[in-house]
């Protein structure tokens, strides 16, 4: 698309907007026509008063910690989903979770919401982008109706109208007659699943040796881990009944007592269980043997939360019977244009967008109508998504492995496919992972929620899709205490014209793009060069790279170019294998790291493997402040070290959450249902720790606290004082200090994994960053670029990947993938400064960039 059309597309969507907000709460009808929010004090908003329109894109900005997502998803989904909830039966609504009540003088008109989160939950381990986005339905009911069946003696019969007339198939060649199958013969979740892995497309076995981890124990000191971990305390007591011994190591138990640990039979044994008040009763319990426990575990297990509890028990490979297709052999047997399911599911959507309209075209006439029919929905979602840029991705692609942009991009069609009216959808960054080309995908799938009747609430930070909404809130000014208030309201026209919006420049184009002086096309391999050649890989093609040292380099494409496999794949393991001289990757040839000797890849995956890592952890800092707490007065009195202090371990931590500020519902054979801990409210630490103060404030205390008002509480500590001074130069200064680093957005990890780099001599050190802008203002990326040019500045080699045209107008060079995704890119297409890209009419790209440069400040 050329830069003239893709103004001219924004312009008529312009015309088409409304101008002003509603004036009256109700329409002509009587309708309420505006949301109206009157002292919302979530987190950290400040008894604010805002009206929203309904049935309009309403978009809510502000920088980073300002009280966005707190007035979106904290006031507005929290109370529409809550009122949705309390609308019900009191029968339906005792079997969902309760949803408290916003901090809120009130919420009037809001619609029942949904929210489609930065952050979607995990999917199921059955979940795949096929059975997510709904395609596969399809998939099966085309291969039910237009397949050509085998039948009961292996012929093949040609695709025939009374499979959809219901009747019965007599086999031309052997005379047979058999029913045809339905479209849940061709379902991984139900009877097409493969026997072996039951759908799953793997299969996990029990490891014996990890049932018992520690030999040395007896049964009864919980030598068979499975029966603690699974709700099954009382099989210890059970299989004493059957002859074991369960007060001894279990190393010393012969082998038929350990055969009966391990396979006994589901018998039923009597047993005496005490009440709580110490009342014994006998009651009948059938044995699980550590075995069955696990296997049980396994398949009750509905996410992948609860299947990570199990496979500490297990060794996991691919079905060896289905080959990982999670299809049954009669699932496969039926073939449409020669090919089966699983080879179907395996090509990606642009592939199937290809193959499936002319699958239509070799129908017979009395089938063709039906075939157009099915094929029709099929394309249907297959536009909305590719339109998203997910073209890409395979339908047999597992939901788990799929960013959560990708997971967000699916809901969004999803919720498009409903068909829903009268619904207020919140939307948490969807803008996240998506190339400048497929804003406009997004833009339309957002606009369709309107025309159904629904209404659309934006957080995000894109300054293109901001651009769309017809209505705007601006939270600020500031992020934490320095936020949380109502800084503008109106239209673009009306935020761009307001003198105290943060926005507005952006909107308007008068703020200055680039932030950063670039190096000059002559100086650009001054420094040094970094070359790489490969093979092929995935679907990119053999590849020969040349990149800069000492300068910032951005890695541009859509989604599924190839940008990925380009550089995390190839390019750091191909340098890290040969600076430290062992074998290459087995793709990769003649790499020359040029000057650099270390490798430092910045990547957006969660910060600690669990609510133990907070920002205080990670940064150091708590350790300086335990030290601190220790040596106060009362501390010292009551013979008390640092050691006391550390929630993880020490005599203060919370006896109930054991210092999480968490706890765990264990419903058995239900996912787990984790809480704030009622006994510590979250803080981790138990109630005395409130005795030990240092000027008036409490560890625990100061944990609650943002990184910029700490410093002003604890600047007599040095140490703590530059690194709280690092977190605030890095643009942290909004996170509270005990904040659990795993729910950090993937750009908020980058900058925290950097708080020990800055000022070190970065001379030989190659930096690479995915998507380092997630989450962040148009402000917060020229803090970005601040950081960035430190550590060039430094002696350092920066690599971006990146959507965001900010960083990409501010890099030095850079290298664009594609021209598509999938197997339409792993190219590239365009490398130089981004005044020579801007100007390459083969970079998709470089059409954006040059329209972002001409019409930006």
């Amino acid at each position: 698309m050329e830069p003239d059309d893709i103004e001219a597309k924004r312009l008529i969507r312009r015309r088409t907007r409304t101008a002003a907000p509603p004036a009256s709460p109700a329409d002509a009808n009587g309708q309420p026509v505006r949301i109206q929010v009157r002292g919302a004090r979530v987190h950290n908003l400040r008894n604010i008063d805002v009206d929203i329109p309904l049935r309009q894109l309403v978009a809510i900005a502000g920088v980073s910690g300002s009280g966005k997502s707190s007035l979106a998803l904290g006031v507005l989904y929290a109370e529409g989903s809550r009122r949705y909830l309390e609308a019900l039966s009191t029968y339906t609504r005792r079997r969902l979770a309760q949803a408290p009540r916003a901090d809120v003088d009130g919420v009037q008109h809001v619609p029942a919401a949904l929210a489609l989160r930065q952050r979607p939950g995990l999917p199921s381990i059955r979940s795949t982008f096929g059975t997510s986005t709904e395609l596969l339905n399809y998939l099966r009911l085309m291969y039910s109706r237009l397949g050509a069946h085998l039948c009961p003696n292996g012929h093949r019969q040609a695709p025939t109208i009374d499979v959809a007339l219901n009747m019965d198939l007599t086999c031309p060649e052997c005379g047979a007659v058999f029913y045809p199958p339905g479209a849940e013969t061709f379902a991984f979740n139900s009877d097409g699943a493969c026997p072996r892995c039951e759908g799953t497309g793997v299969v996990r076995e029990v490891d014996e040796a990890a049932l018992v981890p520690d030999p040395a124990k007896s049964i009864d000191e919980g030598a068979v881990a499975p029966w603690s971990m699974f709700g099954l305390t009382v099989m210890p007591q059970v299989v004493a009944e059957l002859g074991v011994r369960t007060d001894v190591p279990y190393s010393e138990l012969d082998a038929a007592e350990r055969e009966t640990v391990m396979n006994g039979p589901e018998v039923k044994r009597e047993i005496r269980v005490p009440s709580k008040n110490g009342k014994l009763f006998d009651l009948n319990f059938t044995y699980r043997n550590a075995r069955r426990s696990v296997e049980e575990a396994v398949r009750n297990a509905a996410s992948e939360k609860g299947l990570a509890r199990v496979n500490r028990f297990l060794s996991v490979q691919t079905c060896p019977d289905c080959g990982g297709t999670r299809l049954s052999p009669a699932a496969r047997s039926t073939t449409v244009d020669g090919i089966d399911l699983a080879e179907a599911t395996a090509k990606t959507l642009g592939e199937l967008m290809e193959w499936v309209p002319k699958v239509v075209e070799e129908l017979a006439p009395d089938m063709a109508r039906m075939g157009r029919e099915i094929t029709a929905q099929f394309m249907e979602i297959a536009r909305r998504l590719t339109g998203l840029g997910l073209s890409y991705l395979s339908l047999d692609r597992a939901s788990s492995t799929l960013s959560t942009g990708e997971r967000q991009r699916v809901q969004l069609t999803r919720a498009v496919r409903n068909e829903t009216t009268g619904v207020l959808y919140v939307l948490d960054e969807p803008s996240i992972g998506l190339h400048p080309s497929n804003i406009d995908g997004l833009v339309a799938v957002m606009r369709d929620l309107l025309t159904d009747g629904n209404s659309v609430i934006l957080v995000d930070h894109d300054v293109q899709i901001l651009r769309e909404a017809d209505w705007f809130i601006e939270i600020g000014p500031g992020s934490g205490s320095q936020g949380g208030t109502v800084l503008a309201t109106g239209d673009a026209s009306q935020i761009a014209a307001h003198p105290e919006s943060l926005i507005g420049p952006f909107l308007a184009g008068r703020e200055r793009i680039q932030a950063r002086a670039r190096s000059s096309s002559e100086a650009l391999f001054d420094v040094g060069r970094i070359r790489l050649s490969t093979r092929p890989l995935h679907t990119v093609h053999a590849l020969d790279l040349e990149i800069p040292a000492g300068r910032l380099t951005a890695v541009t494409g859509v989604s599924g170019s190839g940008k990925t496999t380009l550089i995390l794949e190839s390019l750091i393991p191909a340098l890290q294998a040969r600076i430290a001289g062992t074998p290459l990757p087995g793709h990769v040839a003649a790499p020359d790291a040029g000057p650099v000797k270390r490798v430092d890849a910045v990547d957006s995956s969660p910060i600690g493997a669990n609510v133990r890592s907070t920002v205080a952890t990670y940064s150091g800092i708590l350790d300086h402040l335990r030290r601190a707490w220790a040596a106060t007065p009362a501390a010292k009195a009551d013979d008390l070290d640092a050691g006391d202090f550390s929630y993880n371990t020490g005599s203060l931590r919370c006896p109930r959450c054991e210092g999480t500020g968490e706890v765990s519902l264990d419903v058995q054979f239900l996912p787990d249902v984790d809480i704030v801990c009622p006994a510590c409210q979250g803080s981790r630490y138990a109630p005395e720790a409130d005795k030990y103060q240092r000027n008036g404030l409490t560890l625990p205390g100061l944990l609650t606290i943002t990184a910029s008002q700490a410093l002003e509480q604890i600047s007599d500590l040095g140490r703590v004082r530059t690194r709280l001074l690092t977190l605030i130069d890095l643009g942290l200064g909004y996170l509270t200090l005990g904040e659990a680093t795993p729910a950090l957005s993937g750009g908020e990890a980058q900058r925290l994994k950097l708080a020990s780099e800055l000022g070190r001599d970065q001379s030989e050190t190659l930096f690479v960053f995915d998507e380092p802008s997630i989450g962040l203002h148009p402000l917060d990326v020229r803090t970005l670029l601040g950081v960035l040019q430190r550590l060039i500045d430094n002696g350092a080699t920066v690599i971006v990947i990146e959507h965001d045209l900010d960083i990409i107008a501010n890099a030095d060079y850079i290298v664009d993938m594609g021209p598509g995704g999938g197997s339409e890119g792993g190219t590239i297409t365009a490398t130089g400064t981004p005044d020579e890209i801007r100007s390459v009419t083969g970079s998709v790209t470089g059409q954006y960039l040059d329209h972002h440069l001409k019409h930006g400040g």
